[in-house]
């Protein structure tokens, strides 16, 4: 059964994890634009995309947008325990 604030802490993490992916795909663009002079790959599956650009514009979006995601729902989870005085249970370490 859900516990009180379970679908509270969803609806925040849901939308800290959107905010933060969000945002890491704009920086992340740009900085690809800045680093190699020209727009990302839009469709790196093709072949006309050369293999060595779409694994790095794979793998850079990839941990970009994961490790944006993390920290923006670790800054979530601060400000709930700020506005609830705990973490949800599903987020307490097994100590």
């Amino acid at each position: 059964m859900a516990e009180k604030g379970d679908i509270g802490w969803r609806i925040v993490a849901g939308a800290a994890a959107f905010a933060g992916g969000f945002a890491a795909r704009k920086l992340i663009t740009l900085a690809w634009k800045k680093t190699t002079g020209k727009e990302p790959p839009t469709n790196p599956e093709s072949p006309e995309v050369a293999l060595s650009e779409a694994i790095g514009w794979a793998v850079i979006m990839g941990v970009g947008m994961e490790v944006a995601r993390l920290l923006a729902t670790r800054a979530a989870a601060r400000q709930w325990v700020k506005g609830t005085g705990e973490l949800p249970s599903h987020l307490k370490a097994n100590t």
